[in-house]
């Protein structure tokens, strides 16, 4: 039945007169175009003009990509040796992307009817991101001109002073490195997304043969995702790192030291954070809010299957899949690397520095190192896990064994780093407590997938607890969840409250002190543990962009009418998905909070280094230090009630449309008329463009105008750096309210979820029973939580440390 629906919907050789989808209007028209039949189709992204210019002239491409790589690592290896095999090492995983993506597209794509299907959602997706990352790359336009006139018009530090550079020359580099991270970060969310639209009809192909091989496409798919994500990062820092290095003559007796060079780099993580805080509530908004207006009228009122495709808001909900949970996660991840890895290397030069270590280089280094031994042994442990299988397994415990090759290379990995890196003649031994933080941070790392599995996936008790709730109505489901979701909380904190002190006391047990002979080694203990904790990020966004690549697969499945087996395969991927999505948002939270720790820090070593004052504390026991802090905690709710209740005003338009279409052509349930898919993607685009752009703002200029403020109240009232300080305690509590408030959310949302599919396998009736109703509800109200704000507090808490040290100056007296 739904090969005939699909096929009349979408045949590329029918007549003329195709709807077309118009993201920018949210409208739909009429055209004709040389394809023929009901499309949907989108301008051409910029990004999709310049592959096919490489397409046409692969030759040229190929010449100036490799002069250009010729020159930067000739600037890599005049910085350091280092630098040279970082480098090195990021263009090969950036190659072994490559070899995974020709593997995945060498997949057959199925029957013409999961083409048909893949199709609408490709342009959809391909639609959707155009429109959004034009209107992001205008709002990044404007911040760099912001940018631009706050450093133009503030006083250099006086070791740049020393080394004769300008205001208008940081003003200059700052705005670069801010550009640069905009756009590497928006470059890594139309990988995710590329990605995942090919691979999704390849993985539902692959599900006819078996789960086996399903399970490897989804999974190589990611991994060509993540590897590039993480390695365009460490690229990224390491190009601009030796280009500044170079402009200033860092090594030659006149040049800058190599300690000032990572503070110019503030902007790139800026510029990332930027672009990933928008791309995520974008894509939220857009994939919850079909997701939403799917399930209310198609799963609750008439009673028909996910992804059933006579739900006219089925093909928003699989586009969704791809904008929200593909493409803002490579943004996100992406921006929380750079973020760790920027922070870090400040602390690493300010102690190098403090401590008298002539050469910095080792301790500037280390993060780069780790993040490129980070692709190498996450690749490993993506290819540990083989293509077909005689006998049937647990896909989660499939994937947790290629994690766990991937954590045991990282931990000997690690310990090579930290010898080798860490050592100097006056410490000798520092490199051993070094490594002992990284463990910590792995430990940390392993810790937390183990917990968000726990509260998320069904074969724990917390998720049958709120299956078991839903068989009494509506009402106990959602308090079995909220109650879940409140209850994950604590241990996540537990084990970061722990991480952080255990790698704060071993790094100042390194035995590096200051010329005053005072321990300073353990803030760059922090730093290392949060390295060991992201040491496996590219594995574990592997897992995260497994999810929505089943997910899709599953409705690919569904609409092409496929045979129940090959549904069963799809859905049982589906719901390890979402234990995997669950896990990494925990996992990226807790990543989060180490970084935000680091990042305060480097900012309050920035405010020492612009006023040439101590400042180490903050004591928020002052009135307008403790009221700053209040507002940076508020700011965390409105920012997430604003970004929830967007979802739900989208959601409203998309019900209201689905409803409309149900009843003005009845002959959609008999599959004698044909849903307009496109009507509701271009309502849903058009809502979710509209909609991100308040919590956006309000999230960017909120610690600007705190400090401002502040600094102006300190000015009037003859209080020294109150601005200043006014800005790191919002710093504080936002991070620590941001914590708590995304566990909650992501923890809750996932719960839900897996307690929809939990009752769907048949446990409490299955499904259509009122239990699997209840269950449905809870869901909807987890999807805005765990696909929306949840993952935008991720960005949230980092963006606010990003731009604090990008706006630093402003705060000053």
């Amino acid at each position: 039945r739904s090969r005939d629906s699909i096929t009349g919907m979408h045949n590329r050789s029918s007549s003329t007169g195709d709807v077309l989808l118009d993201v920018e209007s949210g409208g739909t028209g009429k055209t004709n175009s040389a394809r023929g039949g009901d499309v949907f189709s989108a301008n051409p992204t910029q990004a999709s003009r310049v592959l096919r210019s490489i397409a046409r002239d692969p030759s040229r491409a190929m010449t100036i990509a490799g002069a250009f790589t010729f020159v930067m690592f000739v600037l890599a290896c005049r910085t350091s040796w280092t630098a040279g095999l970082v480098f090195l090492a990021c263009v090969g995983s950036l190659g072994f992307a490559g070899h995974l993506a020709r593997w995945t597209l060498a997949i057959d794509e199925g029957s013409a009817d999961m083409r048909a299907v893949s199709d609408a959602i490709r342009d959809g997706a391909d639609g959707f991101f155009a429109t959004q990352y034009g209107l992001i790359s205008r709002l990044a336009g404007v911040t760099a001109v912001v940018i631009f006139f706050v450093y133009l018009f503030r006083a250099t530090t006086p070791e740049q002073q020393e080394a004769g550079v300008s205001a208008f020359t940081m003003a200059m580099l700052t705005t670069v490195s801010f550009v640069s991270g905009a756009l590497c970060s928006g470059v890594s969310g139309y990988v995710g997304m590329w990605v995942s639209v090919r691979a999704n009809v390849r993985v539902a192909s692959s599900a006819r043969q078996g789960a086996r091989e399903a399970l490897t496409v989804a999974l190589r798919a990611g991994g060509f995702a993540a590897l590039t994500v993480v390695g365009m990062t460490v690229l990224g820092v390491t190009i601009l790192f030796s280009i500044f290095s170079w402009l200033f003559s860092v090594g030659s007796p006149n040049g800058m030291s190599l300690h000032e060079i990572p503070l110019m780099l503030v902007g790139y993580g800026f510029g990332a954070s930027f672009v990933a805080l928008f791309a995520q509530l974008g894509g939220g908004i857009y994939t919850k809010a079909a997701d939403v207006g799917a399930d209310l009228v198609g799963k609750v009122e008439q009673g028909i299957p996910e992804d059933d495709p006579r739900n006219p808001a089925v093909i928003a909900d699989l586009v969704g899949d791809n904008v929200g949970d593909c493409s803002a996660r490579g943004a996100d991840l992406f921006e929380s690397i750079a973020a760790e890895v920027i922070s870090a290397m400040i602390l690493g030069a300010t102690m190098a520095k403090n401590a008298g270590i002539e050469d910095a280089t080792g301790f500037i280094m280390f993060p780069l190192v780790i993040h490129a031994m980070d692709c190498i042994v996450s690749a490993c442990g993506i290819m540990s896990i083989s293509e077909t299988s005689n006998r049937r397994e647990d896909p989660y415990k499939v994937l947790k064994g290629g994690y766990n090759v991937a954590i045991s290379l990282a931990i000997v990995g690690f310990g090579f780093a930290c010898r080798i890196m860490l050592m100097t003649e006056k410490h000798p031994y520092a490199w051993w407590w070094f490594y002992m933080c990284g463990l910590i941070g792995i430990a940390c790392a392993y810790t937390f997938v183990f917990i968000a599995q726990y509260y998320t996936d069904y074969k724990f008790m917390p998720v049958r607890l709120i299956a078991e709730a839903s068989t009494t109505g509506h009402g106990t489901n959602i308090i079995a969840g909220v109650g879940v979701g409140m209850e994950s909380t604590a241990a996540p904190v537990i084990v970061i409250s722990m991480a952080v002190i255990s790698a704060y006391w071993c790094g100042n047990y390194s035995g590096i002190t200051n010329t005053a002979g005072q321990p300073i080694g353990g803030l760059f203990g922090t730093a290392v543990a949060t390295m060991g904790m992201l040491s496996t990020a590219a594995y574990v966004l592997t897992m995260d962009v497994f999810g929505p690549i089943a997910d899709n697969a599953g409705g690919i499945v569904e609409m092409s009418d496929q045979p129940e087996s090959v549904r069963d395969i799809c859905d049982e991927l589906d719901a390890v998905g979402n234990t995997t999505k669950a896990t990494t948002k925990g996992y990226a939270i807790g990543s989060a909070a180490l970084a935000s720790f680091l990042l305060f820090s480097a900012y309050m070593d920035e405010v020492s280094a612009f006023t040439g004052k101590p400042f180490n504390q903050v004591d928020i026991a002052i009135p307008e230090v403790f009221i700053g802090g209040l507002l940076g905690s508020a700011l965390v709710y409105l920012f997430s009630a604003w970004s929830i209740t967007a979802v739900g005003r989208s959601a409203q338009e998309v019900v209201r449309e689905v409803r409309r279409q149900f009843a003005e052509r009845p002959g959609i349930m008999t599959y004698s008329e044909k849903p307009d898919y496109a009507r509701c993607v271009a309502i849903v685009a058009a809502s979710a463009l509209r909609e991100m752009v308040r919590p956006g703002a309000l999230a960017v200029l909120s610690p600007i105008a705190v400090g401002v403020i502040f600094k102006n109240i300190g000015y009037a009232t003859g209080q020294e750096l109150l601005g200043a300080k006014a800005v790191a305690a919002f710093l504080m509590f936002a991070t620590v309210a941001g914590i708590l408030m995304a566990l909650f959310l992501n923890t809750a949302g996932g719960a839900w979820d897996n307690a929809k599919k939990y009752i769907e396998t048949g446990a409490h009736g299955g499904k259509g029973s009122e239990a699997h109703k209840a269950a449905v509800s809870g869901d909807t109200v987890g999807d805005p939580f765990k696909d929306t704000a949840g993952p935008s507090i991720h960005v949230l808490i980092k963006m606010l440390a990003t731009i604090t040290l990008v706006m630093a100056p402003m705060f000053l007296d």
